[in-house]
């Protein structure tokens, strides 16, 4: 079973945007939901200088990345 991705945001944050946007585009609408870091205490703490971040299980996917360092974490993460 594959587990869920997730990706760490906030409102108004341009970068998170751009994020969702590769996610879209890499044909992963509807594969991931969207967590705003400040109605998560723990994501907060954890993502408020780092985000956008995706997560799925332990791994993480900081910001700065491309469609194809994406595409590479995915495979790398299945």
């Amino acid at each position: 079973m594959q587990q869920t991705l997730t990706l760490y945001s906030t409102w108004g944050c341009h970068l998170c945007e751009q994020a969702e946007q590769l996610l879209q585009q890499a044909g992963l609408e509807g594969q991931f939901q969207v967590t705003d870091i400040v109605d998560d205490e723990q994501a907060f703490a954890r993502y408020r200088l780092m985000i956008p971040v995706l997560r799925r299980g332990d791994n993480e996917l900081c910001w700065p990345f491309d469609a194809d360092r994406l595409a590479t974490w995915l495979k790398d993460v299945k």
